[in-house]
């Protein structure tokens, strides 16, 4: 048998080295590789001193090692934060008036930005003695807060040890969302993240600006977020007033602002209180003296009336051009300085002045109608929509467009439905003068003579067998066309309008500014269609300008919060109608408003020139007054939101014209000084034909129906168009070559003028 070598053992010794297990230790290496240094370092220690340093070392360098994992980590994710959030927390955007009177806020959060030095010492001092007392001592982190909280839950008192930073980062970039749901595991999750972000915080802002931003911040219950707005609707004052004892219930309540709010609980708010002013007696930033005069101070906070959000007609529609005007990202970050064309002082007025008629109205002994009063006795969790009485009025600067009021009812509150903007209602006879407009522009003159007699089957163009009534159900004989739009009567507007025609009718009310386009039907002369009180008011102040209309606007200007303009308004205009056509009709009105249909605007007491035109419905469910001053135009409707009869005899003179009045006797007093509607525009004289109101001939000199006029030269008629109806010897007056009649002998008359019964339909039709 063969004889064996003995075993190589220096050999199987070498193995190791040379087998492939090799790269399962330089991994170990590699990840353990603080645990080889620590062992390297301690390896000249003698074997006791070695093992105690191994046995105390190892966790510490593991948590160590733990703690440079979990920075690069957190820190990595930290970075996926934008910082500039902290620098762009959405607000509030103020709406003023255009005297600068606030009118509400909108958009945004609920919240006012204020700079710190803006923020009453007190408050700063409650807030830091409340919540990090060493908030200028300490980083991201506070380790003494960390050790004094560990002790106080050993205590059983539930303690936080999160700095004002790593608050500040948790609820700008909301990292408690969904924390309920996460258990342990995401709550330390989030901690860990906040405190990176923390850090992130502390490297690149200076303390004050995180204070700054942290008040600003801090959530105070009622969704209102940071220091101004819970100052000023909590105690109705600036950051900067703020007393020691406001300051130390605001402080101490953010910790349980839903809970802890004065609104909420004034006992909870009150030991909160006194617990902030312990806490800084203890700081020692006040005396106990102090705290002591603070605890008895009497808490008086914003009376319970004022609490809610008071709805404004007058926000609802800036609201609605905000968001046509604005970006989404202007919408959402709120923060603007907004300046309307508002004056709130006409704005109340006019919503007192609606609210006072309509009560008087609805004193009236029988009346069927359901009252506010009665609906506001209804328990409020059995209210429905209000169904009494209801009105609208817009208020508009004539020579710029911009709206000075807009009163949608009687209350934003109880309705929110504006009808100053969304409601279209039959117009009635408001509507005449642009018919008349329309017929000036053809040739007709306010003294040219209609008939108010019945309509006559086939007279009115489309409108077959239709006959409308006047309001009175009388008829006339032949009267002047001013006459018809003084009185407001149906048989000759109608008349008038059909000598216009339909559709230049319904070009004239276009331009004239009604959105609503109008109906090419005979009734609509009358006013049957519908339209808003916005519409009415921004087309009647194209006659006291002179046939120029400007845009109606709402909005004047828009500063972002650095003070920077993003937007204005232009004052636009353009000719809505012709000159002299506007003047003409605003000559009426003025009548209108002196001894016609609106001449109780005289004996309420408005004595200042001005013009208008009333406007009733059917069945007297709708009641209007528009008219104007050199100044302003206003007009008010009122009426129920299901149309229904008002009262008997709930004329447009009874109903509408009175709240006008209270509102222009203020707008006068306010300075908006109604003047003489005069207008500088250039007339020539001519001689017109009563009957035709074309250029009159020699015959409607013999037929007594010529007579001398001013006309405006816009629609002066050209030489050559001559009246129809007297056309013997067809040739223009030249007074200089006629002899006067002899004195002893009257004019002959071929016929008299009130037994001329053509109907206008009988005039040619341009």
């Amino acid at each position: 048998m063969p004889k064996r070598n003995p075993p190589d053992t220096n050999r199987r010794r070498e193995a190791p080295e040379s087998a492939p297990s090799r790269g399962p230790g330089a991994l170990s290496l590699l990840l353990f590789w603080p645990f080889h240094l620590f062992n390297l370092l301690t390896r000249p220690l003698g074997t006791p001193l070695r093992f105690l340093a191994r046995v105390a070392g190892h966790p510490a360098v593991a948590a160590l090692y733990l703690f440079v994992v979990l920075a690069i980590i957190y820190g990595y994710r930290a970075q996926k934060y934008d910082l500039s959030k902290i620098h762009a927390m959405p607000e509030r955007s103020i709406v003023h008036d255009r005297l600068g009177e606030e009118i509400g806020r909108i958009h945004g959060e609920k919240r006012s930005l204020v700079p710190l030095h803006q923020v009453a010492e007190n408050f700063r001092k409650a807030i830091l003695a409340r919540e990090d007392e060493r908030f200028y001592h300490h980083g991201a982190v506070d380790p003494i807060g960390i050790g004094r909280a560990i002790l106080k839950n050993l205590e059983g008192k539930k303690e936080g040890a999160s700095t004002l930073t790593q608050q500040l980062a948790s609820d700008i970039f909301q990292l408690k969302r969904g924390e309920d749901t996460g258990g342990t595991a995401r709550q330390l999750d989030r901690k860990l993240l906040e405190i990176a972000i923390g850090f992130r915080l502390e490297a690149s802002l200076n303390k004050d600006e995180i204070l700054e931003a942290y008040i600003n911040q801090i959530n105070w219950g009622r969704q209102i977020k940071g220091i101004g707005e819970a100052s000023r609707i909590y105690f109705e004052k600036h950051p900067s007033e703020l007393t020691l004892s406001q300051s130390a219930l605001l402080a101490g309540i953010v910790r349980g602002p839903d809970s802890f709010n004065p609104f909420k609980s004034m006992e909870a708010a009150t030991r909160e209180r006194g617990t902030t002013l312990n806490r800084m007696v203890t700081a020692g930033v006040i005396s106990q003296a102090e705290a002591d005069a603070a605890k008895a101070e009497v808490i008086e906070v914003r009376p319970e009336w004022r609490r809610e959000n008071q709805e404004s007609y007058a926000m609802d529609a800036i609201r609605r051009d905000l968001e046509v005007i604005l970006e989404k990202e202007n919408i959402e970050l709120g923060g603007l300085n907004i300046t309307t064309t508002i004056d709130l002082r006409i704005q109340q007025k006019g919503e007192e002045a609606l609210d006072k008629k309509l009560r008087e109205v609805e004193r009236i002994s029988g009346y069927p109608h359901q009252t506010r009063t009665a609906w506001r006795e209804i328990p409020e969790a059995q209210r429905k929509e209000p169904e009494y009485l209801q009105g609208a009025s817009v208020v508009v600067e004539n020579r710029t467009g911009a709206v000075l009021a807009v009163i949608g009812g009687r209350d934003a509150n109880e309705s929110r439905f504006n009808r100053a903007t969304q409601a279209r209602r039959p117009l009635g006879s408001v509507f005449k003068p642009f018919v008349y407009l329309a017929a000036f522009d053809h040739g007709l003159r306010p003294d040219t003579q209609i008939s108010d007699g019945p309509i006559e089957p086939g007279e009115i163009k489309g409108a077959d067998s239709w006959r409308p009534h006047n309001s009175d159900g009388k008829f006339g004989g032949m009267e002047p066309v001013s006459y018809g739009l003084i009185n407001s009567r149906n048989t000759m507007s109608v008349r008038i309008g059909n000598f216009a025609g339909i559709s230049q009718v319904k070009e004239v009310s276009r331009m004239a500014g009604f959105v609503t386009p109008m109906p090419e039907n005979p009734a609509s002369f009358l006013g049957t269609w519908d339209a808003s009180p916005w519409e009415v008011a921004t087309a009647y102040t194209i006659f006291p300008n002179d046939g120029t209309r400007f845009r109606p606007y709402l909005i004047s200007e828009i500063k972002d919060r650095d003070g920077n303009i993003l937007y204005t308004t232009p004052t636009l205009s353009y000719p809505a109608a012709k000159k002299g056509s506007a003047w003409s009709i605003s000559r009426i009105l003025a009548e209108v408003a002196t001894h016609g249909t609106g001449a109780g605007v005289t004996r309420l007491g408005f004595d200042k020139p001005c013009g208008g035109k009333t406007g009733t419905t059917n069945e007297f469910k709708d009641a209007w007054f528009s008219a104007y001053t050199s100044t302003l135009t206003c007009v008010v409707w009122v009426g129920f939101d299901t149309p229904k009869t008002t009262i008997e005899g709930g004329y447009g003179a009874v109903l509408a014209l009175p709240i006008w009045v209270d509102i222009m006797k203020t707008a006068d007093r306010l300075g908006y000084k109604a003047g003489k509607l005069n207008s500088k525009i250039n007339l020539v004289d001519m001689e017109l034909c009563r009957l035709s109101g074309k250029r009159a001939t020699a015959a409607c000199r013999v037929a007594g129906t010529a007579y001398s006029d001013q006309v405006p030269a816009d629609i002066a008629l050209p030489a050559e168009d001559l009246c129809p109806i007297h056309p013997a010897k067809a040739r223009a007056v030249d007074e200089s070559t006629l002899p006067p009649p002899a004195p002893e002998e009257p004019p002959l008359r071929a016929q008299p003028v009130e037994e001329l019964k053509i109907p206008l339909r009988a005039l040619p039709v341009d």
